[in-house]
C-alpha cells in the first residue's frame, strides 16, 4: 500500500507543489515522508495487531463506566502523542501546517490497520467545525484541547424519531435564565432531548468529549419551529469547564441510554444520549427557573447564530464523508491485501490445458487461476481506485484553503459535486471488494479464522453512517449537479474532457479514451433527461442508478488519469495499467442499464403501492 500512497500523492498529485505556497513552505518530500512513517508504524504497532481483539470485546457499561479494551487507549494515546489530531492546524496552536492531502494518506494507514480501534474523525471533524464557526474562546477551550488529544468529540444529529429526517429533530434548547447571552463560553441554554446513533458517545480515553447538538429554540410560543431552518448548534460537554479549560468538577446532564451493539465497527462505542433527563442536575443559573422549576437540562453553549445549526453541522459532515469514504477504501484494502497473500499460497487444482488432466501433477497457486485473477483485479480496481479519488478530493480542500480566488471556487464547485461520490462510491464499490476477498479465501473466508470476514462487516456501515446511500443520491441528482445552473457538473466535465484529450495522444489509451468520453455524453444525457418535466418526484425515483453512474464516469476519469502517469514497464505500473484495462472493460459499461432507467423517469420504484408487497 506504501508504494500506492507514494505513487499517488508524488507522481499523480504532484503533492510537493504545495511546498511552494506560503502555509505549506517549511514542508519537503522528506517532512512528508516522516509523518507518513511515523503513522504507518504507529499503525502497525498500536492498531493492526488489536483489530481483531476490539472486535470480540465489545464496549460494555458496569453502571458508571464504559469498559474498552486496554489497547484502545494505548492506541488512542499513542495516536493523540503523534500531533495527528491537530496536524493541519497553525503552528500558533500548536499544530503542523500539513496540507490535508497528505494528513488524509497519512489516516488512511490507521484506517486499514484498525478502523474499528480510530475514533480520531469525528474529534478533528469537530474541532475544525469550531474553529470555522466558534467563537475564539470557544475555540480556545473546546477545539484546542481536541486538537491535543486531551477531549475528544462526537456529532449528535440523529434521533430515535428523526434518523436522516433532520427537519424532524426534537431536542429542545432553552435559554438558560436571562442573561444567558453573557456567558463568555456563549449563549447558555438548557437541552432536552434524545440522540441515536452517536459514535464515541461515552468513553474514558479522554478527560472530556465534546459533543455538537443540533436542537430548536422554541419561539416566543413556546412552539420548535418548523424544518431545517429552525435547528440551532450547541456545543454541550460531558464534564463542565471553566473558561481555561478545566474541569469544574461539575458532571453535565449527559447520560448514556444504551449502548448499540453493532455488526461491525464493534471498538468504537456507538451510543444512545439522553440530554437533560435529570441523571445529573447541574445548578441553575441566577434568575433562571429552568425547564421544570429546578433548572432542568442539560448546559449547551450555542455556536453563531440562531438557526444555522445545520449550516454549520455541514462543515462536519462534508469531511466525515470524504473520511467515510477514505475508511471504506482502506478497509477493501486490507481484504484485497489479505486476499492476494491468500491466493498466493492456497495450492488448489491444476491449469486448465492439457498438462492440468494429469492428476500426478501438482496443484497450483489459486492466483493461477483466471477467474481468481478477476477477483483480485476487481479488488485493485475498486480500492486503489477510491483511494486515488479520496486524495484528489483531499488535494482539492486543500486547494479550497490556498489556492487563488479563481482556484479556490474551482476547487468548491467540484467538491459539491464529488462528495457525494467520494462517499458513497468506495463504500458500495469496496464493501464488494470485501465480499469478493471472502470468495477467495473460500469457506475459510466465512469463519474467523481469517480476518476478511470482519472487514466486511466493519465496512458494512459505510453506505449507512454520515448521510446513506439514497441520501447522497438525492444530494447529488436533486441538488449538486443541478446547482448553480449546473456549473459544478460542467467543471467535473471540463476536467474529464482535458484527460481524455491527453490519453488521445497515447496509442494504449485513445480507445479507452474515446469509451470515458462516451460515457460521459450518456451522463450528461440522462442528467438532462431526468429533469426534463421539471418534477422532482420523477426525477429522483432514480438516484440511485444514477449515483452508480455517475460514480462508475468519476472512476473511469481517475484511473485513465492514473494510467496517463503509470506509463513504464515497471510491475508497479503494469499492476495500474491492467486494474484500469480492467475497469474500462468489466465496470465502465455497466452505466448503460443504469442510465437508461434515470432518462427514462422510470417509475416502477415511484409507482409501487404498499398494499402490492
Amino acid at each position: 500500500m506504501r508504494a500506492t500512497v507514494d505513487f499517488l500523492l508524488h507522481d499523480w498529485l504532484k503533492v510537493q507543489t504545495l511546498t511552494e505556497r506560503e502555509r505549506f513552505a517549511d514542508h519537503s518530500r522528506e517532512t512528508f515522508s516522516q509523518v507518513l512513517d511515523t503513522c504507518e508504524r504507529i499503525a502497525r504497532e498500536k492498531y493492526a495487531p488489536f483489530n481483531r481483539l476490539v472486535d470480540t470485546e465489545e464496549p460494555r457499561f458496569d453502571g458508571q463506566r464504559v469498559i474498552l479494551p486496554q489497547a484502545t487507549q494505548d492506541a488512542w494515546d499513542a495516536y493523540a502523542a503523534s500531533g495527528m489530531l491537530g496536524a493541519a492546524q497553525d503552528y500558533s496552536i500548536g499544530g503542523m501546517q500539513l496540507p490535508y492531502t497528505v494528513e488524509a494518506a497519512a489516516n488512511a494507514f490507521f484506517a486499514k490497520a484498525s478502523v474499528s480501534i480510530g475514533a480520531s474523525l469525528l474529534s478533528v471533524g469537530n474541532a475544525n467545525l469550531l474553529m470555522a464557526h466558534g467563537t475564539p474562546l470557544q475555540q480556545r477551550v473546546f477545539a484546542q484541547h481536541e486538537f491535543s488529544g486531551r477531549f475528544s468529540g462526537t456529532m449528535c444529529l440523529s434521533e430515535p424519531q428523526a434518523g436522516s429526517s433532520l427537519s424532524d429533530v426534537a431536542t429542545r434548547a432553552t435559554p438558560d435564565g436571562p442573561d444567558f447571552e453573557a456567558d463568555p463560553l456563549g449563549p447558555r441554554y438548557r437541552l432536552r432531548g434524545n440522540k441515536m446513533w452517536i459514535s464515541a458517545g461515552e468513553h474514558e480515553l479522554t478527560e472530556n468529549i465534546i459533543h455538537l447538538v443540533l436542537a430548536k429554540i422554541p419561539g416566543p410560543d413556546g412552539q420548535m419551529p418548523p424544518g431545517v431552518k429552525g435547528i440551532s448548534l450547541f456545543i454541550v460537554p460531558k464534564k463542565l469547564v471553566d473558561e481555561s479549560g478545566e474541569l469544574t468538577g461539575e458532571r453535565n446532564d449527559v447520560a448514556l441510554a444504551g449502548l448499540n451493539h453493532k455488526c461491525g465497527w464493534r471498538g468504537t462505542t456507538n451510543t444512545l444520549l439522553n440530554f437533560g433527563e435529570g441523571r445529573f442536575p447541574v445548578r441553575a443559573a441566577v434568575g433562571s427557573a429552568g425547564l421544570d422549576g429546578q433548572g432542568a437540562g442539560a448546559i449547551g453553549y450555542r455556536v453563531g447564530v440562531p438557526g444555522e445549526g445545520l449550516r454549520y453541522m455541514f462543515h462536519m459532515m462534508n469531511e466525515a464523508r470524504i473520511g467515510v469514504g477514505m475508511a471504506a477504501a482502506m478497509l477493501g484494502m486490507a481484504g484485497y491485501e489479505a486476499s492476494l497473500a491468500y491466493a498466493r499460497q492456497r495450492p488448489q487444482g491444476r491449469s486448465v490445458g492439457p498438462a492440468g488432466k494429469d492428476p500426478q501433477q501438482a496443484q497450483i497457486p489459486i492466483i493461477e487461476h483466471a477467474d481468481v485473477k478477476r477477483m483480485l483485479l476487481a479488488q485493485k480496481a475498486y480500492c486503489e481506485g477510491a483511494l486515488a479519488l479520496e486524495l484528489y478530493c483531499a488535494r482539492l480542500v486543500d486547494e479550497l484553503h490556498t489556492a487563488t480566488p479563481a482556484a479556490r471556487n474551482e476547487a468548491r464547485l467540484l467538491l459539491e459535486v464529488l462528495t457525494p461520490i467520494a462517499k458513497s462510491w468506495p463504500s458500495e464499490w469496496c464493501l464488494e471488494a470485501n465480499s469478493l476477498a471472502i470468495q477467495i479465501h473460500g469457506g475459510y473466508g466465512y469463519t474467523r479464522d481469517f480476518p476478511v470476514e470482519q472487514y466486511w462487516r466493519d465496512n458494512r456501515l459505510n453506505m449507512i453512517h454520515e448521510g446513506t446511500h439514497g441520501i447522497q443520491a438525492l444530494d447529488l441528482l436533486g441538488r449538486k449537479v443541478v446547482m448553480e445552473g449546473g456549473a459544478g457538473l460542467k467543471l467535473v466535465a471540463g476536467r474529464v474532457n482535458i484527460t481524455v484529450q491527453q490519453a488521445l495522444q497515447q496509442p494504449g489509451l485513445a480507445l479507452q479514451a474515446e469509451q470515458l468520453a462516451q460515457a460521459l455524453q450518456q451522463l450528461s444525457a440522462a442528467t438532462k433527461a431526468a429533469w426534463a418535466t421539471g418534477v422532482a418526484e420523477e426525477a429522483l425515483a432514480n438516484a440511485t442508478p444514477y449515483l452508480q453512474a455517475c460514480g462508475h464516469v468519476v472512476l473511469g476519469w481517475i484511473w485513465l488519469d492514473v494510467a496517463l502517469c503509470a506509463a513504464s514497464e515497471s510491475p508497479q505500473h503494469r499492476g495500474l495499467q491492467a486494474a484500469q484495462r480492467y475497469f474500462f472493460e468489466y465496470e465502465l459499461p455497466k452505466i448503460g442499464p443504469w442510465l437508461q432507467v434515470v432518462a427514462s423517469r422510470q417509475d416502477v420504484c415511484r409507482t409501487m403501492q404498499d398494499e402490492w408487497f
